[in-house]
């Protein structure tokens, strides 16, 4: 077999369909974010603003993360020196998981090096702990849970998006008596709308099933103490597992689960994706822990925060752009065509310094190809302004329709 021949049929598949991916050199600058520099082939650089950046709150550059991650540099040096049962346990990741369970008010959390680790090591390993075990999943899930419950050896049942209903009749058509399971979101990232938390919660006790919440893109940003939107509804006593990253709001690296003692207790002790896995450096770890402590109580940061976003949605329709408001903090724009969706993003950066990577198949469906803006509370009224007046100028240069998508 011709290797290379099969690698480039393979890459030019994505060329032909408009949806290459490419990766730009992007520095960012300690105190003045969300503006970075971009690192051009050519050596050259220039000046940019991102509006695509999961540090949904700036906390990345916040002082109280610098501080904590400084200090902890200085008093233990780099890596953690090994896995969780080796070496790689330390005051920092104890002092992290305690905050976290606090957070969600849970008996305890489990600290792992990505939330999309903690995702697929988490109900990868769930049946192994309850034999039978069938998972539920919405259809529209991240990817790492569809990977752990993929390959969790159990059964699976996949519900169409959000819908209540047709939950109901897989949890119906099941042995009453069989371990069950409902893994869902509490935000949906792409299309930006919410999880119908109660109602899943509601079913769950009907049937007897755990409930697990993937929080990812709404820690630290929703609820009186940045729990989540289960927090903010009042649910979070309700959910069983709660699954969130240090990445996003948080600013810094890493996941975690939060649950009963015991929950938390069999995952360590059973998931290779726990077990075997160096440890998040104890920098890293303290600077997450005081990421997580300071957002327990700067509600002002999360109210612009969700300013932000309602003032550019509001901009943005005012201007028939098609975006979809679900009233979360994330704002998609409807673009709808692979080639275009690149060409708009390419001249943002090139044309007026902004930068938001293009959505394409299969992240989304083909035809809702689009772009995802994350505004923050640093993106600062001046540069909403220069994206608004970037976005109308790209709209008429592409010709692309003015017409406002609902909900």
């Amino acid at each position: 077999m011709n290797y290379d021949a099969a690698l480039d049929a393979a890459l030019n598949r994505l060329h032909e369909e408009g949806r290459y991916r490419t990766f730009i050199d992007i520095e960012r600058r300690r105190g003045q974010y969300p503006h970075a520099v971009w690192k051009k082939p050519d050596g050259t650089e220039q000046d940019i603003t991102v509006w695509c950046g999961n540090d949904y709150l700036g906390m990345g550059q916040h002082p109280v993360v610098l501080e904590a991650m400084h200090q902890a540099l200085e008093d233990t040096g780099a890596g953690s020196g090994g896995t969780r049962n080796i070496s790689g346990t330390t005051v920092y990741h104890k002092r992290l998981e305690a905050e976290l369970s606090d957070l969600y008010q849970k008996e305890a959390a489990l600290v792992f090096t990505s939330a999309y680790i903690a995702n697929d090591a988490t109900l990868s390993t769930l049946p192994k702990l309850f034999p039978g075990l069938i998972i539920y999943s919405d259809a529209l899930n991240h990817a790492s849970m569809i990977e752990g419950v993929r390959r969790n050896g159990g059964a699976k049942r996949i519900f169409r998006h959000n819908d209540v209903a047709h939950l109901r009749e897989l949890l119906a058509a099941d042995d009453p008596e069989a371990p069950k399971l409902i893994a869902f979101e509490s935000i949906y990232s792409m299309d930006g709308d919410f999880g119908p938390i109660k109602d899943i919660c509601d079913l769950a006790d009907e049937f007897g099933a755990l409930t697990y919440l993937d929080e990812v893109h709404a820690v630290g940003m929703y609820g009186a103490r940045g729990a989540g939107v289960a927090e903010r509804d009042g649910l979070m006593d309700r959910i069983d597992i709660i699954n969130g990253t240090l990445g996003k709001a948080f600013g810094v690296h890493g996941g975690y689960i939060a649950a009963s003692a015991k929950m938390c207790d069999a995952v360590r002790s059973y998931a290779p994706g726990f077990i075997f896995t160096t440890s998040l450096p104890p920098v890293v770890a303290a600077g997450a822990a005081a990421s997580v402590k300071h957002l327990k109580t700067d509600q002002a940061l999360r109210d612009l925060h969700q300013e932000r976003a309602k003032v550019l949605k509001m901009r943005l329709k005012g201007m028939g752009l098609p975006i979809i408001d679900h009233g979360t903090h994330i704002v998609p724009v409807i673009v709808g065509d692979p080639v275009h969706t690149k060409k708009i993003s390419d001249m943002l950066l090139s044309d007026y310094g902004i930068y938001v990577q293009p959505i394409n198949f299969p992240t989304v469906p083909r035809g809702t190809e689009r772009l995802r803006f994350t505004p923050s509370p640093v993106h600062d009224p001046k540069m909403l302004d220069g994206l608004v007046r970037a976005m109308d100028s790209l709209w008429n240069h592409c010709a692309l329709n003015r017409a406002e998508m609902s909900a």
